[in-house]
């Protein structure tokens, strides 16, 4: 998504497009090239520019998979007196609170913590994708459920509604012939993680297991801010924590974390408060000395 605002810091025009991969995977390059100058050129009609001769005097990014390998790409999609480039964790928080610093939990397919004080100090816990991290995710949601579902049909684990409903959603016969599945290009890693949402389900109609595996997945998103906590904040100072993501929208999770996070004095959690592309362009204003309105 890209957002446009005037010299006044007022948001003028919004445009989406996409999606897209690491810059290096791939096709990677054209499809990022595509989806930024779509979302840009969307967001200029919506704000009355010109694409083609639009001159931006301050541009901010936050790129999933790292800023490094992206500033030459998006040097070259757009015009822009000032770029800055950064990752998607930094522009959410940025948009997440009041200040733009704190601490942003992010729980969608994966999972990071990322923190930043008022002086510039920044600190991060997680985000190292589906094989090493990303505790507390979607994709890591489903996994715990596909697991209690196949230690149901083994045997050697606590009954739970979760195997009849992921073998029904996937159609399959058994637990095991779900987790082949899981293995096939059928079922890439987003659409794995959707069924985290199934998982809310079964916890919302009673399902002990079900809830347990979410509130594991709380406690995981928990430790992440923790973790960014005491390295920033030693003292125990008072912070804003906010918190985005798919995951998050499960209320089961959602109080857990929040009751987690709040045992930690001075800590205050809530939503994010604009959304990441707000937040980039609150980063880009704050590179001009101005600031967004409202």
């Amino acid at each position: 998504m890209a957002v446009i605002g005037d010299e006044g810091g007022r948001v003028v025009g919004t445009g989406e497009a996409g999606p897209c991969n690491h810059a290096a995977a791939g096709e990677g390059r054209q499809k990022l090239e595509r989806a930024v100058r779509g979302s840009i050129e969307a967001a200029c009609r919506q704000a009355g520019l010109d694409p083609a001769s639009v001159r931006f005097a301050s541009a901010c990014f936050g790129m999933s998979g790292g800023p490094d390998d992206k500033r030459e790409i998006l040097a070259q999609t757009l015009v822009a007196e000032r770029l800055l480039v950064t990752d998607d964790a930094a522009i959410a928080l940025s948009g997440g609170t009041r200040s733009g610093t704190g601490i942003i939990v992010i729980g969608g397919t994966g999972s990071i913590a990322f923190g930043r004080t008022a002086e510039g100090r920044t600190a991060r816990a997680g985000g190292w994708g589906y094989i090493y991290g990303d505790e507390g995710g979607a994709f890591d949601v489903a996994r715990q459920a596909a697991r209690c579902a196949l230690r149901m049909e083994e045997g050697w684990g606590s009954r739970t509604a979760l195997r009849e409903r992921m073998l029904e959603e996937t159609g399959s016969a058994s637990a095991n012939e779900m987790l082949h599945r899981f293995y096939t290009d059928e079922w890439p890693r987003s659409r794995v993680a959707g069924l985290a949402q199934l998982v809310d389900k079964a916890a919302s109609d009673g399902d002990d297991v079900a809830a347990s595996v979410l509130r594991n997945a709380a406690q995981h998103l928990a430790i992440l801010a923790g973790a960014v906590r005491g390295v920033l904040w030693p003292g125990g100072d008072g912070v804003e924590l906010a918190y985005v993501g798919g995951v998050f929208e499960s209320a089961t999770l959602r109080d857990a974390f929040r009751t987690l996070v709040e045992l930690t004095e001075g800590v205050r959690s809530g939503p994010v408060l604009r959304t990441p592309a707000e937040g980039a362009l609150r980063e880009a204003y704050r590179a001009e000395g101005l600031e967004l309105a409202g």
